[in-house]
């Protein structure tokens, strides 16, 4: 696992998923909007991304990460 690699939008991301997991994807798409200025589609596209890459999963529209912060 020591060669798993964000890019800074994507670690901007996943610190609010950190901050807040487990978050409903409703309530990640605000926080979003709130913290990082992203629209709903933005944030969708980018959990897709992440959620394929193993860094978290939305399982029955729940937001939790597989990665620890560290």
């Amino acid at each position: 696992m020591n060669d798993l690699k964000l890019c800074e939008s994507d670690y901007r991301f996943m610190s609010v998923v950190w901050d807040s997991a487990p978050v409903s994807s409703g309530a990640l798409v605000r926080l979003c909007q709130e913290r990082l200025g992203w629209k709903k589609s933005t944030t969708y596209t980018v959990l897709k991304k992440l959620a394929d890459k193993g860094f978290l999963k939305n399982e029955d529209s729940t937001v939790t990460a597989l990665i620890p912060r560290e």
